[in-house]
């Protein structure tokens, strides 16, 4: 219920309708293209403040016990922030840029301890299906609130607003309201493993950098865990490059607006059953095998992309993400947790954060690179391919059931407790 939850701020404050009201009206006294660049410049703060806290805090929430209580604090700290985005009007660049990385940072920094729960909560055999119900149902709730939002704004006179501008940031409250009432399941319903010890924030502070440092020293003794570190680092930045650079890509190709808008929430519903099943599939066949088909789809998606001429194969494609995008997402996490040692996991999962972040780079920067050269954006996305590439040959070589014997063997959770 938290991915449906959240995922309410994915596709309305992150993908839709925010972005269009940032460049037209929060930024619409800025010139020329620093609109666009003021937005880049929010996310990438937003995501250096995530990149730098996640491990620390992370690793503060393992000893605390307390990866519940972060997720309460980052949760309210980015439904409030959508809410309070109804008070941002025209020019109002500067406070929307403020509330955008308080609103990422929210969303961010809490997936990281609602990924380590998975750790806590599940068992191994329940851990790939389990992890895809949640992006299915992240998908179904994000694309219902954005459904709505859509009709909000398309006929905002019908809903009793004055403009639409008003409607837009009535909108923005809804993500807020949207967010925090479906996160209360999760928050009155799952409880960690309690801690003998208790100590309060100011000792687990010091405590959490030292154990991230003392981290750091011993991942040579994961080595399967690095292995797949380094795999996942690629084909996670090709997933996330060809959803970040896809309407970039589109409107390049004369793909309008509306067909686009419409296209994301196609992804959404196809999405919702596409990762159930990927979940029920990893668990009878395994996850790594499906890992890999779903990772050869993507290379399928990135060469018909470079083909596609009109919106009915922007539509096709977007069936396509749909299919395959929560279903790799949930197994790579669910890999992923098998994979950490369990009483570090929310150290763990901030590390993979922060690599994650920093590793973000290299797919957007790719295909700027490579359009700048070729002066052919089609180039620039077929150049993708690589990134999938790379990771799959990597996955070759990482061995799921000695990397979950090293986990249990440098688990230190009971001499802790």
């Amino acid at each position: 219920m938290y991915d449906w939850a959240n995922s309410a701020f994915a596709t309305t404050m992150m993908a839709t309708v925010m972005p269009i009201f940032y460049s037209g009206v929060a930024a619409s006294n800025l010139s020329g293209t620093k609109a666009e660049a003021y937005w880049g410049y929010t996310q990438s703060i937003a995501m250096l403040f995530v990149a730098v806290l996640s491990p620390v805090l992370g690793a503060v929430a393992d000893y605390m016990g307390s990866k519940i209580k972060f997720l309460t604090m980052f949760m309210l700290m980015g439904a409030a922030s959508c809410a309070a985005m109804a008070f941002v009007g025209e020019g109002d660049w500067l406070l929307a840029s403020i509330l955008l990385i308080i609103g990422t940072m929210g969303f961010a920094g809490g997936n990281t301890f609602y990924d380590a729960l998975l750790a806590d909560g599940v068992p191994m055999e329940r851990r790939d299906v389990v992890s895809a119900r949640g992006y299915a149902y992240g998908y179904m709730g994000g694309g219902l609130l954005l459904l709505v939002n859509i009709l909000m704004l398309q006929n905002f006179e019908l809903f009793g607003f004055p403009t639409k501008t008003f409607a837009t940031q009535m909108v923005f409250i809804t993500v807020g309201i949207w967010w925090f009432v479906f996160s209360l399941p999760l928050l009155r319903s799952v409880k960690e493993p309690v801690k003998k010890v208790k100590v309060g924030f100011g000792t687990a502070l010091g405590k959490g950098f030292t154990r991230l440092r003392g981290t750091l020293r011993t991942l040579k003794r994961y080595p399967e865990l690095l292995k797949y570190m380094a795999s996942f680092l690629f084909f996670n930045d090709g997933i996330n490059t060809v959803v970040i650079m896809a309407t970039i890509y589109g409107q390049g190709i004369g793909i309008n607006t509306d067909d686009m808008i419409k296209a994301l929430l196609i992804t959404q519903f196809v999405g919702f059953p596409c990762t159930i099943v990927f979940g029920r599939l990893a668990a009878r066949f395994g996850s790594k095998k499906l890992l890999y088909v779903s990772l050869w789809f993507y290379v399928v998606i990135v060469i018909l992309g470079y083909f596609m001429t009109t919106s009915l194969h922007f539509y096709l494609l977007a069936i396509m993400v749909g299919v395959v995008q929560g279903g790799s997402q949930a197994i790579s996490r669910s890999i992923y947790s098998g994979m950490v040692p369990p009483s570090k996991s929310g150290e763990f999962f901030g590390f993979l954060s922060l690599s994650s972040k920093f590793s973000s780079v290299v797919g957007p920067l790719l295909f700027s690179v490579v359009a700048t050269v070729t002066g052919s954006t089609r180039v620039a996305i077929l150049s993708l391919i690589a990134l999938f590439v790379i990771g799959i040959v990597l996955l070759m070589f990482v061995n799921l059931t000695k990397g979950r014997a090293e986990a249990l063997a440098g688990d230190d959770g009971a001499a802790e407790a």
